[in-house]
Parts: structure tokens; sequence; C-alpha cells
């Protein structure tokens, strides 16, 4: 009896060590489901909430007039030019953004500067590289130069941040406050354009673009005027023999810091070219795929990833399309699904291309404004608000500006050349309404409601269903074919 007792304490012993590391395994996977969860639901509400902000401090978009925008301001620095929208238009008020585009000659360097809102620049043409300088991350690159002195060649070290590579079609994100410059290493003039959301939480001065030049200066033309702006760099503003002492310089290299006597502008020419070390294009390109693919099996915050974060995506490879039509076209979306840093900024961008008389289906953004932003050829857009009035209807071509409000709908044919663009949007995850074609609303509303809608046979109310069989992107039909009988 005895033994049979032991016997039994013992296998209660063995079946409770035997269940205690399942039970373990199981308390630390609920405590994962649950931080998931949460982590899932704080990133939904920070979203919400940064949108919400957004709303609130924005004024209201009592838009009367839509043009296809111009730069009004023209700057000419030694190595290239920067141009301004207009920030008091209507309508990129009502967007809350502003908008610069810059021309980079070849060995052109646009000098440090960081502003007060995020902004996402998109690289319509040259190649290049640029520094984003993350305050409190390690130098990860070093670089080594040779110097020819009295005591004959010596050796000197430079440490410094991560270098990016970028080509035509690439978008870069850059965070608010965060410095960075670009350097045009190719034979062509780099040209590229830079959406800044003023009206971001993330920016707590007021809606006006404020940018920071860390160096340099520049002379601020108005087109059609003689008004001229000074705009120097933060040193200038501070008394030399202290900046002098606060770097532990000479305050003759102090004042050169200030940039008094440096009349080159914001956009300066290294005549031998600039010399850093950064990894080879092939290289950079497996280390982002690598930085992808560790993306999407992990949810990193901010926090953990903000030394290394992956700034940067190119939309314009046809085979990264997300809608593809053989004679229509393509559109390619970046939003925080596949570039995640774009989460934090809530912005995101669309690259589309519009074969010849192709349609892009008429639709509405359901969360979003939308900045759109002319690369190439022409197209004729429309644009419809809540009332049905047609606020803009007229012909956009290279290097126009065109905002499109919220829930506005709108409606574009590419011209016989095509029609290329990019369109910044003021969503992390911009999502679209279409009204015809596959996925349309449309197409998923019953027959009876379409038919007591529009007063029209059922035979029209399918043909209005199922004629498109495209998705979003249409290429061109003869008028014959579009004809109904009367």
């Amino acid at each position: 009896m005895h033994t049979q007792t032991n016997n039994s304490s013992t296998k209660r012993s063995m079946i409770k060590s035997a269940l205690l590391p399942l039970f373990l395994s199981f308390l630390v996977l609920c405590h994962g489901c649950v931080a998931y969860r949460h982590q899932q639901q704080q990133h939904q509400w920070q979203g919400q909430h940064q949108q919400q902000h957004r709303f609130r401090g924005q004024r209201e978009c009592q838009l009367q007039d839509f043009s296809a925008l111009e730069p009004s301001t023209r700057i000419e620095s030694e190595g290239g030019v920067t141009e301004y929208w207009e920030e008091n238009n209507q309508q990129l008020n009502c967007a809350g953004v502003a908008v610069i585009r810059h021309v980079i000659e070849p060995k052109g360097l646009l000098l440090p500067s960081y502003t007060n809102a995020p902004k996402l620049t998109y690289f319509v043409q040259g190649r290049g590289f640029t520094g984003v300088v993350f305050p409190g991350c390690p130098e990860t690159y070093q670089s080594f130069q040779q110097s020819k002195g009295k005591g004959g060649s010596r050796r000197y070290e430079d440490f410094h941040q991560k270098i990016r590579n970028f080509h035509q079609g690439d978008v870069i994100a850059y965070p608010t406050g965060v410095a960075h410059w670009w350097y045009n290493d190719g034979d062509t003039p780099v040209v590229a354009v830079t959406v800044i959301d003023t009206s971001n939480n993330a920016n707590q001065l007021d809606q006006n673009l404020r940018k920071f030049q860390l160096a340099g200066n520049q002379e601020n033309q108005q087109e059609n005027t003689s008004q001229q702006k000074s705009t120097n760099n933060i040193f200038s503003g501070f008394d030399t023999e202290t900046l002098a002492e606060a770097f532990g310089v000479s305050t003759k290299t102090a004042r050169k810091l200030q940039g008094h006597d440096d009349d080159r502008g914001e956009i300066v020419l290294v005549n031998d070219g600039l010399q850093v070390i950064r990894p080879p294009r092939s290289q950079e390109q497996r280390e982002e795929e690598e930085e992808k693919q560790q993306q999407q099996s992990r949810d990193n915050g901010l926090e953990e990833a903000f030394c290394n974060m992956r700034l940067r995506e190119n939309i314009e490879d046809p085979y990264r399309a997300d809608v593809y039509s053989f004679k229509g076209g393509r559109l390619s979306r970046l939003n925080s699904q596949n570039l995640p840093i774009l989460h934090h900024l809530q912005l995101s961008a669309e690259m589309g291309v519009l074969n010849k008389n192709s349609i892009l289906t008429p639709h509405w953004n359901m969360n979003a404004h939308a900045v759109v932003y002319v690369t190439r050829g022409s197209a004729r857009c429309q644009i419809v608000e809540e009332n049905g009035r047609l606020v803009f209807d007229d012909e956009l071509s290279e290097g126009q500006l065109l905002v499109v409000p919220q829930n506005f709908v709108v409606l574009t044919q590419a011209g016989n050349e095509g029609f290329r663009w990019i369109s910044f949007k003021t969503s992390d995850n911009a999502r679209r309404s279409s009204l015809s074609g596959r996925n349309s609303i449309m197409r998923a509303m019953p027959e009876e409601v379409l038919m007591n809608s529009y007063q029209m046979s059922r035979e029209e109310a399918r043909n209005l269903k199922y004629n498109q069989e495209q998705m979003e992107v249409f290429s061109s039909r003869s008028r014959s074919k579009r004809q109904s009988s009367s």
C-alpha cells in the first residue's frame, strides 16, 4: 500500500514537471499576443489621434477657384535653382502643405538644412546621394583621406552617419527636424519635388514653412516684384566669440560657420567632386532587401528602429506596380505598409502612368488630400465638389501642380503624349473609392438600386455595372463604342 502511494506521488510529480514548461510557454504566448494586440491598438490610436490633431489645427477649405499651379518664387544658387509654390494659395492652405522644387546641377551640393514639418521628396530625374543625420545615432561609416604635408604623406580619418544613394523614381521620407543634404554625382541635373506637411501634428510652430539652413545664405527674389528677402543660416545670429568657444575653434572658423561673406546660395558646386565613403549601389540594394524582409517579420517601433530605419523606396519600377493595364497604364502606391516610417509621418505617395488617351477611373480620396505634380505629358482633369459643381476643368502639363481635396471627385484623361504624375497624400494609408470598373461602388450595388436611383432599365443597370472590366486604369476606347442609343 505504501509503495502504491509513492508511485502515485511520483507520477503526479512527473506530470506536473512535464506540464510546467507547457504552462510557462502558454503564459509567454498569451503575454506576447496581448502585447502585440496592445501595440497594434496603440499604433491605430496614434494614427487616429494624429489625423484628428491635424484636422483640428487646420483652416477651413473655403475654395472658390481651382487652377493648375506654377512656382511663384525662384532662387538661383551657384549650383542650381530652388523654386517655391505660393504658401498662401487657397489650394495649398486647404491641404496644409508647402511645395518646393530643386534643380541641382552635376557636382552640386544642396547644403544641410532641416524643416519644421515632415516631408516626402520624389526624384523626377537624375541620381546622387544624401546624408540624413539622426541625433544620438552612431557614425557607422568611416573614410580615409591622404594629405601631403611637411612631414610627408598623412592619412586622416572621418566618421559619419549612413550615406544613402538615390536615383530617378525614388521617394525619400524626412522626419521633422532631421538635418539632411543632397549631392548630384551624375552627369545630368537632379530634379526633385518635395511636399512638406506643415499641418502635421509634429509641427508645433505654425502652418508656415520654416526652413532652417545650417550653411550658406541666399537672396529670395519674388517673381514679378522687386522685393528681396535675405535668408542666412542659423549660425549667423550668434555672437562669434561665444560660437567659437562652443565649438572649440578659432573665431576665423566661427565666422566661416556664419557664412556672412558666402554668396553661393544654398546649392554650391564641389569642383573636385564630393569624396565620401558609401556602399556600391548593388550592395545597398541587397541591404535594403534584407531590411524589408526583417520588417515583414517583426513590428518595430520608432524607438527600436530609429537609427536604422528605411527611408527610401523606388516607385517607378513597372514590376512593383499595384495596378497594371497593358494598354491603359499603371499605378504604384507607397504607404506605411511597404515603407513603415510613413506611419509616423502620416504621409504617403502614388505614382501613376497613363498611356495615350487612357483614363484614370473617376474616384475620390476617402481619408486624405492629394497634391498632384505632373512629371511628364499632359491630361485633362475635372474635379467636382459636394454639390455637383465643376470646380476645375483644364489641362495639366509637365511641371504643374494641382490639389485635390479629400472627397472631391476627380476624373483624368491623358493627352496624346500620355501622362505621368506623382501624388503626395496626407495620410499614411490613403484610400480611394472608385466609381467605375472592377471593385467600384457601382459594381458593388444591386441592380435594383441602380435602376431606381437613375431611372434606368435593367439592361442599362447591368451595362453600367459590368461593361467596364478594367481596374482603375482604363485604356482608350472608340467614341462609337461608348455611345448608347437614344
